[in-house]
């Protein structure tokens, strides 16, 4: 039986970020540590802009050269946590945030979760890149396939002068 860990963390998150405001506010008052919270917010989103974009960049790289794009889609979620969790008043979750932006956690992440879960790529599609070298597209209309396979073969079918050129 697994330790529900995730819903017992959710609910110390609030208590963790009080006590995390206690005992900053002691050290360096009350307005020091609001504009320390604004601060952060304004740093996350600010980060969020600038690395979000360059994780858009990176995806449409991927699938223009015709690799998988899910390690960058995989960043691109890390940041997207990282900016909210930076939205989020309190110390502990800016300290996550923070981190999530660097890409060396980013990277010890995916390795973290690329080996517990299944990723799939099959509705992107074309991602072996064979497809669009050909650049070729056919149409059809209905009278010119058949799916009889004892039918005689058209002979000026658009299919037909594929093996000839």
């Amino acid at each position: 039986m697994r330790f529900p860990f995730i819903p017992l963390f959710v609910l110390a998150l609030p208590f963790i970020e009080i006590a995390g405001f206690i005992v900053v506010g002691r050290q360096i008052g009350v307005l020091a540590t609001l504009g320390l919270v604004i601060a952060a917010a304004v740093l996350g989103m600010i980060l969020l802009r600038v690395q979000g974009f360059g994780v858009m960049t990176r995806i449409r790289k991927e699938l223009n050269v015709g690799h998988d794009p899910g390690r960058e889609l995989a960043n691109g979620v890390m940041i997207m946590l990282a900016g909210v969790l930076l939205l989020i008043p309190g110390f502990f979750t800016d300290t996550i945030g923070l981190l999530l932006f660097l890409p060396p956690v980013r990277t010890f992440a995916w390795g973290f979760l690329s080996k517990r879960m299944v990723f799939s790529s099959a509705g992107f599609g074309g991602f072996n890149g064979a497809a669009r070298q050909r650049g070729t597209t056919i149409d059809l209309d209905a009278d010119e396939y058949s799916h009889d396979p004892k039918a005689r073969p058209r002979t000026d079918s658009p299919w037909s002068q594929i093996d000839k050129d």
